[in-house]
């Protein structure tokens, strides 16, 4: 166990080192900073007197350690745009897309779970055979074309929930949250939808398609020849098994949200972290570009090592091997 988590740390510190070289690059190839700070009017001291405020008068190698030692501490800078700490502008935001991805995650793992799993025990079912065919909208609809829907059914002709915006919130020291107002989780629903529906509809035909597997292995029928009640072969033996491959995508699933939350948050005018990152890239905000790069590939890489370690958990075959895939 310890070997598997030491490699899989390892593996970890080098996607980061990756991506933070990816992220520093833009520094250096996306535009020049000090002249989207001061402007075409700033005198030659001006541009050199900032250069040397920002660091970039340094060897690239400097620059780039530097980079890595206040990335660990979560400093990125200052926002070309807004001249205020990157951090402070990321922490401002963080909670509205936090909120949005767990209630969206929920949403997509609870949901999936339940309809893959009533798709395959009652798979010839008219009410299966109808959740299956919708599932194809999930999948072939565009993330933003759904919520544009959504907007129109729900917003302009019901008339039922907002279009846009996060509604009322309330702060909790740095915090702040919709889920406790009555306008905050009714904005909450079309985005949280928007957003988990297309992992929705993956996680339910992943269970569904490993549940019909293991429901055809002799062991299933030799639990079913023993008696056993249907309930039981199929909750406990049957379900136990088909979650061991699902774990894997539902956790990749899980980063995926937050990563394509951008789209979403765009729809709906949501004031998360993907909104600030749109913004960011109109002006050439570089700090900000580099700190959403650096946040994104964090929590993937987290959750991909937490996801390794309930699969080394789950499946007796990978203790059985030391560890080794």
């Amino acid at each position: 166990m310890l070997a598997f988590l030491i490699q899989r740390v390892l593996q970890a510190i080098f996607v980061m080192f990756v991506v933070a070289l990816i992220s520093f690059s833009l520094f250096h190839y996306v535009g020049d900073p000090v002249l989207n700070m001061l402007g075409q009017e700033a005198t030659e001291a001006d541009r050199a007197a900032l250069r040397a405020q920002l660091g970039l008068d340094q060897p690239v190698v400097v620059q780039f350690w530097s980079f890595i030692v206040n990335a660990a501490q979560f400093e990125f800078g200052i926002s070309y745009r807004s001249a205020r700490p990157v951090t402070d502008l990321i922490l401002e935001r963080l909670p509205a897309t936090l909120e949005l991805a767990t209630i969206s995650a929920i949403f997509a793992v609870v949901m999936g779970i339940v309809l893959g799993i009533y798709t395959a025990l009652r798979r010839r079912s008219w009410l299966a055979n109808f959740i299956m065919t919708a599932s194809l909208i999930g999948v072939s609809l565009p993330t933003f074309l759904i919520g544009v829907l959504l907007i129109y059914l729900f917003a302009v002709e019901l008339g039922v929930l907002p279009a846009f915006g996060r509604g009322e919130v309330v702060h909790l020291g740095w915090w702040n949250t919709g889920l406790l107002t009555a306008s905050g989780l009714r904005s909450l629903i079309l985005p949280a939808i928007t957003l988990g529906l297309f992992q929705l509809t993956l996680i339910m035909r992943l269970v569904r398609a490993e549940m019909l597997e293991v429901l055809s292995t002799d062991y299933i029928k030799f639990a079913r020849a023993r008696g056993l009640s249907k309930r039981v072969v199929n909750l406990r033996h049957a379900l136990k098994n088909t979650m061991i491959p699902v774990i894997t995508i539902i956790g990749l699933q899980l980063g995926t949200i937050i990563a394509f939350a951008i789209i979403t948050e765009t729809v709906f005018q949501w004031p998360g972290v993907g909104a600030l990152f749109i913004t960011a890239v109109r002006f050439v905000d570089v700090p900000v570009m580099a700190a959403y790069l650096m946040m994104i590939a964090l929590v993937f890489v987290v959750i991909n090592l937490v996801v390794d370690l309930l699969y080394y958990a789950v499946d007796p075959r990978l203790r059985a091997q030391g560890g080794g895939k």
